[in-house]
């Protein structure tokens, strides 16, 4: 990883706005009407997908997805002017929040700007026609790293935002060269030594099936010479194999565990259960408990947590990238002061610096952070079980979610519908 890595990132809660779908009016002013509410939810970084015009050409839906860029200089004019997006850094700014935008380098719409001007920069398939090497992606075309000028190119791209943004989420980054990474780092911090770098690391099957094509894809492990941060994608099937089969559950939680081993010591994984590609996660539980429970467990996990909005109002439907398709906010279903509470509570140094342990995964998921004289016991009752062994010694204690009071007795605990945190010391350790 990175060196100059904050460890405090692992603090944060990451909000993402698509500013398209995010209200009625559909661009930043909308964003910013919202911007008391984000950081009342305890959010400290708003993470804005794509801002830039999108291409016309092969364009997907009506108004298209915004990860087909015409110009990464320019800014949507259905989201507003470049002083409206200023308006919008500052109002976060002024409430304490970080703004992350989202950079997509892989490829350019297929009408862009640098299509039109720089032909050459472009990856052209054996007929020599513009093409992209994954084939789901019609709607845009690849730029070739070959060129050193398109290294430099997109390295003047970042370092004009850095100067106005605190972090880039960076698109499929593992199709990129790393050191193309590096060296984008190494010219923003000229700019911005405080820049949050994310990943969108891909999943193993798809790194397996672009290297089996003949090309370069990063693993997680290559990322963090360059970034702070990874997605969770590597282990992102697993937790989807639980969700449809129970029993995968300890499956899921080895991945976990086994991440802790894999990247370096200040690794930072975004905890991402739902985002913009993938189903919305109350799509995919049970029920509300469960739901709750899972929102928790992100939560708790090593690494940084991640709202994807409408999670925060149990919304089911996952907006579709190519249209307008608003968030179907309800307010009845709210879980607000839940991601409140527990986003309070992530600001805990033990996240940051704590030794984390896993205790038990099957059915009941029970893991620790350790740090000074403190030690934090998350409770996950996934599976809806009744008791479980806990490494605390028997006496009374106070569920942090809900403030109620909870009894060890015999090295067990009656667990319920809700999460359980406890708070305590070491020497309750047993």
């Amino acid at each position: 990883m990175a060196r100059q890595t904050d460890l405090q990132i692992r603090s944060y809660t990451f909000y993402q706005v698509f500013p398209r779908q995010h209200s009625e009016k559909q661009n930043f002013e909308g964003v910013i009407d919202d911007l008391d509410r984000i950081k009342s939810l305890g959010a400290d970084v708003l993470y804005l997908l794509p801002i830039h015009p999108i291409g016309v050409k092969a364009r997907k839906g009506e108004h298209g997805s915004p990860y087909s860029i015409t110009d990464y200089y320019a800014i949507h004019p259905d989201l507003g002017t470049l002083d409206d997006f200023k308006k919008l850094l500052d109002g976060a700014h002024q409430r304490g929040l970080k703004v992350m935008i989202d950079i997509v380098f892989n490829h350019t719409s297929r009408d862009s700007k640098l299509v039109n001007e720089k032909p050459h920069w472009f990856y052209k398939n054996a007929k020599g026609e513009f093409a992209n090497r994954v084939g789901d992606w019609s709607d845009i075309t690849d730029l070739d790293f070959a060129h050193r000028e398109v290294w430099d190119y997109l390295i003047d791209v970042l370092v004009y935002w850095a100067k106005l943004v605190d972090g880039f989420r960076c698109d499929v980054a593992p199709l990129l060269p790393i050191d193309f990474w590096i060296e984008a780092r190494s010219a923003v911090e000229k700019v911005n030594p405080n820049m949050i770098w994310l990943t969108e690391s891909v999943h193993p099957g798809f790194i397996k099936y672009l290297r089996d094509m003949g090309y370069d894809c990063s693993s997680d492990s290559q990322m963090y010479e360059a970034f702070d941060m990874c997605y969770d994608y590597d282990i992102f099937e697993y937790m989807n194999e639980y969700l449809r089969d129970p029993s995968k559950l300890p499956r899921w939680i080895e991945e976990i565990a086994r991440q802790e081993v894999t990247y370096p010591k200040n690794y930072i994984k975004l905890r991402s259960f739902e985002n913009h590609d993938q189903p919305r996660l109350r799509s995919k539980v049970r029920d509300h408990n469960h739901f709750i429970q899972m929102n928790a467990l992100m939560f708790f996990l090593r690494g940084a947590a991640f709202v994807y909005a409408g999670q925060e109002h149990s919304v089911t439907h996952e907006p579709t990238l190519f249209d307008v398709d608003l968030v179907p906010w309800n307010k009845s279903n709210s879980i607000e002061p839940f991601i409140q509470r527990m986003a309070a509570l992530k600001k805990q140094p033990i996240f940051v610096y704590g030794n984390f342990n896993v205790h038990n995964s099957q059915d009941v998921v029970v893991l620790s952070y350790t740090y000074q004289h403190q030690f934090l016991l998350g409770i996950f009752n996934l599976e809806d079980q009744t008791t479980i062994e806990v490494p605390i010694i028997d006496g009374t204690y106070t569920n942090f979610v809900n403030e109620e009071e909870l009894i060890v007795k015999n090295g067990k605990i009656n667990i319920g519908e809700s999460p359980i945190i406890i708070d305590t010391l070491k020497e309750h350790i047993k």
